[in-house]
């Protein structure tokens, strides 16, 4: 019994130290999309810092801007759907919808930076949460994806305690968040190169003389 109960422990450490190993392979071929993240991270952090408030108002003429041009796609696609005969009056109401929260956006930014506040607290949080899952199924750069997904959450939750804290205030957050998170990514992905390098030195035969 003791047996068998040994043997169905190492078979399962043995099956997660696989997918541990799996995980940790992915991210390290992948490297260099994760310190791309973190340059633009950064970047974005530097700009936020150094100015606030046209970050903040840029923001939120992009996403105006976005949602008029979604609203003005799906009343498109409902036009056409029309013209075939299919259903389109969702189609319709997203479409005006979208074009509706542009207006808003563009008219009151003021609504528009609280919303907004928002939905980055709550992207924040998931971002976070990803990441700290993450940190425990890999031993590649653990601690650093611990590190981000800490400063995710912790930036999402004072985002949400105050969200009128001031769109200058919020920006500096955002930006300061943002060089965190930038640089976090970078290190994980020098990390991982390192490790991608390693791995691919001991896979790679050696001439025979």
């Amino acid at each position: 019994m003791t047996t068998t109960t040994e043997n169905g422990r190492f078979r399962r450490s043995a099956v997660s130290a696989v997918l541990l190993d799996k995980l940790g392979a992915a991210l390290a071929r992948n490297w260099w999309l994760i310190a791309l993240r973190g340059v633009l991270g950064v970047i974005f952090g530097v700009i936020a810092l150094l100015m606030p408030i046209t970050t903040i108002l840029a923001l939120v003429l992009l996403f105006s801007a976005y949602m008029i041009v979604d609203g003005v796609f799906a009343i498109y696609a409902a036009i056409r759907a029309a013209q075939q005969g299919e259903s389109w009056s969702i189609l319709v109401l997203q479409g005006i919808a979208s074009i509706a929260a542009g207006a808003i956006a563009f008219f009151w930014p003021g609504i528009t930076v609280l919303a907004f506040v928002l939905l980055i607290a709550a992207w924040s949080i998931v971002s976070g949460c990803l990441m700290l899952a993450a940190a425990f199924r890999t031993d590649s750069g653990r601690w650093w994806l611990v590190l981000g997904g800490a400063a995710a959450l912790l930036f999402g939750i004072l985002m949400i305690l105050a969200p009128l804290s001031g769109a200058v205030v919020l920006t500096w957050w955002l930006g300061a968040f943002a060089l965190v998170f930038g640089v976090a990514l970078i290190i994980l992905a020098f990390q991982l190169r390192s490790r991608y390098i390693e791995r691919s030195t001991v896979a790679t035969p050696r001439p025979v003389t």
